[in-house]
């Protein structure tokens, strides 16, 4: 009986799979590789192909009994998605139906779908709870939201029970440095300030600091991808003790500021960041942190590490590893 990790080579995947094999369950990763890393895979089979070859999922599904699955495998960018929707709706949207469709007939028993917060879109309360409106405000955030739409209707028609995890940021790396967030695929704030403290890039790009913020920067929830991965093994816990279909907020509860990040990268690592503020970003929200209630008394998860713990993992992980995957 096998967990089956669709995306599993990618930065949140592979860390999942290394929780789910550090309790002893059996894992079959489904990768394309178009942007993940075969050296991210440890201790786990991998089979290389997409997710919406239905006799490839139906063949390995066979071949290791899979029994529950998550799915991580989409593009993932904001930008991009606005400029080639196609490629979203496409991949995101209808490559997951594919899988979904295709999960469900071979009867496996419960996903754990790989969601985000920006299905809120601009929140008008926070912290942000689970009953909030749904309010997309990109392709990408939409072909979110459709996914957990879809899943809900594979459960009425064919019982296939379902945990979307809706995401804040994900940020650090594994205790040992082995796998981390590979800055190549990364616009994400903790990576950009790695780049900078390391000399591969300009200085940081703040984007505003006339925000009504107690320093005048964007908020936003930092949850370290460790915490993330056990919130997925606590989700696949919960469906295989018969739960139901649901939505689960994955963040702190805590805010921190774009320059509260940069202070935090100092003190941890004893080294200056440099950074120029320039105008604000379209579309930036002001604050963004989870209301993280639902997921400790649904699945009894919540997050360990602190921020200093995120900013060290991170940058022990960047140091060491400066060309990412690629590093020799």
């Amino acid at each position: 009986m096998s967990v089956l990790v669709t995306g599993g080579a990618g930065y949140i995947g592979s860390h999942t799979v290394r929780a789910l094999r550090a309790e002893g369950r059996d894992v079959v990763v489904l990768d394309s590789l178009e942007l993940g890393h075969r050296a991210a895979v440890i201790d786990a089979p991998l089979e290389v192909g997409d997710i919406a070859n239905r006799q490839l999922v139906r063949d390995v599904c066979t071949r290791y009994q899979v029994t529950q699955a998550v799915h991580f495998a989409a593009y993932k960018s904001v930008g991009e998605s606005m400029q080639a929707p196609g490629k979203y709706w496409a991949n995101n949207v209808g490559s997951s139906a594919a899988l979904f469709e295709t999960l469900a007939d071979c009867g496996v028993q419960g996903v754990v779908f790989s969601s985000s917060c920006s299905v809120y879109g601009t929140p008008a309360v926070v912290p942000v709870a689970e009953d909030a409106a749904i309010h997309p405000e990109s392709v990408y955030a939409e072909t979110k939201a459709m996914a957990e739409r879809m899943l809900h209707w594979f459960g009425v028609t064919h019982g296939l029970r379902s945990v979307s995890l809706r995401y804040f940021n994900a940020a650090g790396a594994s205790a040992d440095a082995r796998i981390g967030e590979d800055w190549s695929f990364s616009i994400n704030l903790i990576p950009v300030v790695m780049k900078a403290l390391l000399g591969h890039s300009g200085p940081v790009q703040v984007f505003g600091d006339d925000y009504p913020t107690p320093d005048g920067t964007c908020i936003r929830d930092y949850i370290h991808v460790d915490d993330l991965a056990a919130a997925h093994l606590r989700s696949l816990d919960y469906l295989a003790a018969g739960g139901t279909t649901t939505a689960v907020n994955v963040g702190t509860g805590v805010g921190s500021s774009v320059l509260d990040i940069i202070r935090a990268t100092e003190r941890v690592t004893g080294m200056s960041v440099p950074y120029t503020v320039v105008a604000r970003r379209a579309g930036d929200p002001v604050a963004s942190f989870a209301e993280p209630r639902h997921a400790r008394e649904l699945l009894g998860w919540q997050a360990h590490h602190s921020l200093d713990d995120i900013i060290a993992s991170a940058w022990e992980w960047h140091r060491t590893h400066p060309e990412g995957f690629a590093t020799a």
